[in-house]
C-alpha cells in the first residue's frame, strides 16, 4: 500500500515535501495521489505537517523535533500586507505548537505593527521576517533596506538629530503620517517586549525591559535601513491588555493619554539640565494628560529645567498630570524648590 511505502520513506528521512515524495516513487503514482496520501496521514496522525503552500513540509509523528524552529522569507513590499505575511507565519509549527494564546497575540500585534512599518514608510522595495524559537523565547527580525525609521523621523518632523527622532519615537503617538497612522506601534511593541531594539544607519536603540531600562548607542557598521528585533520569553504572563490599560489614564475611555519619559536619554552625557533641554522632552506631550518623567540615573537637574517643566509648563497646562518617579534627593530638592 502507498500509506506504508510513505510512512518507511518518512521514518528514514528528515523533512520532507511532496515533490521529494514524487521523486522517490519515480512517477509510479501521480502527484496529486500521493498528496492525497499524505493529507490522509496527517489527519491520521502519522505524519507531522509545518508550513503553507510551497514551503509545507512533512515528518513523521516521532519526529517533531527535526522541523526547524525557524522560519524565514523575504517578500517583495510592493502590494504586500501585513495580514498575508501573518496568515503563512500562522501555519508554522514554531509558531502554533505549544504557544500560549497571550504569547500568540503578543507576537500577532508585534509582527503586524513592524511589518506594517516597514511596508508602509520605509520606502525599502523588500522587507526580510525571521522569526527564532528556543526552549525558553520566541523571537523576531524585521529588516528592510529603506531610508532607516531615525533617518526618516528626523527628516519629517523636521528635526536636528538622529537623538532627537529617538526620544520622539519612545514618547509615542509619533508619525510621519498623521492622518493614516496613531504612532503608537512602535512605542507598544517596545512596551511588550522583553528585549527590543532598532538598528538603523549607525544608530542603535535597546530597550531592555527585562531590567527596566533603555539605551542608546552608535555604531561604526552602520546598518542601511532598518533591522527591528523583538524577543519574548514562551512562559510570559504579560498580556497586550495589561499594557495598554498602563497608558490610559481613565480605564473607562480606552485612551492612549499617558506616556513615561526616561530623563537620561536627553543629557547626551552631561549633568548640568537646561530650559532648552527641558523645552525638547516637553515638545509634543500635547497629546497626552498624563506625563510620567523617569529621572534613573540622573544625578541632578538645573533650576532652569525644574521650572520650565514643574511651573512654565504646568501652568500653561493645568489639568496635565506631571508625575515623577525615580529622582535622588538632589532632584527632589529643585523639584521642590519650584513647587514651593
Amino acid at each position: 500500500m502507498i500509506e506504508e511505502k510513505i510512512l518507511k520513506y518518512a521514518k528514514k528521512s528528515g523533512p520532507f515535501r511532496v515533490q521529494d515524495l514524487v521523486k522517490y516513487f519515480a512517477n509510479e503514482y501521480t502527484r496529486q495521489y500521493i498528496s492525497k496520501k499524505v493529507g490522509e496521514l496527517v489527519r491520521a496522525g502519522e505524519l507531522l505537517s509545518s508550513g503553507t503552500g510551497t514551503r509545507i513540509r512533512y515528518v513523521y509523528k516521532d519526529k517533531k523535533s527535526l522541523f526547524t524552529k525557524e522560519f524565514e522569507q523575504t517578500y517583495r513590499i510592493k502590494n504586500l500586507s501585513e495580514e498575508k505575511v501573518l496568515e503563512q507565519i500562522r501555519q508554522e509549527s514554531l509558531f502554533k505548537d505549544n504557544l500560549q494564546e497571550n504569547v500568540q497575540s503578543i507576537l500577532e500585534y508585534a509582527l503586524s505593527e513592524m511589518i506594517n512599518n516597514a511596508i508602509e514608510h520605509s520606502e525599502s522595495k523588500s522587507v526580510r521576517v525571521k522569526i527564532l524559537r528556543d526552549d525558553k523565547n520566541i523571537s523576531f527580525f524585521i529588516t528592510d533596506h529603506g531610508v532607516g525609521v531615525f533617518k526618516n523621523v528626523m527628516e519629517k518632523l523636521k528635526l536636528e538629530t538622529e537623538y532627537d527622532a529617538i526620544n520622539e519615537i519612545l514618547k509615542g503617538k509619533t508619525t510621519t503620517q498623521p492622518k493614516a497612522h496613531s504612532g503608537e506601534g512602535i512605542f507598544f511593541t517596545s512596551k511588550i517586549a522583553d528585549i527590543f531594539q532598532i538598528n538603523s544607519r549607525g544608530f542603535i536603540l535597546l530597550i531592555d525591559n527585562k531590567i527596566n531600562d533603555i539605551f542608546v548607542n552608535t555604531t561604526k557598521k552602520s546598518f542601511l535601513g532598518s533591522e527591528v528585533y523583538f524577543e519574548i520569553n514562551i512562559k510570559t504572563k504579560k498580556h497586550l491588555s495589561d499594557v495598554f490599560r498602563e497608558y490610559q489614564s481613565n480605564p473607562n475611555t480606552y485612551a492612549f493619554d499617558k506616556t513615561k519619559i526616561t530623563v537620561k536619554l536627553y543629557t547626551l552625557g552631561t549633568i548640568y539640565m537646561s530650559r532648552s533641554q527641558a523645552r525638547r522632552i516637553l515638545s509634543n506631550l500635547d497629546k497626552f494628560d498624563h506625563i510620567i518623567l523617569d529621572f534613573k540615573d540622573v544625578p541632578t537637574i538645573g533650576q532652569a529645567f525644574a521650572d520650565e517643566i514643574f511651573r512654565v509648563y504646568k501652568n500653561n497646562r493645568p489639568k496635565v498630570v506631571i508625575e515623577y518617579i525615580n529622582a535622588n534627593e538632589s532632584v527632589k530638592f529643585m523639584i521642590g524648590r519650584v513647587n514651593t
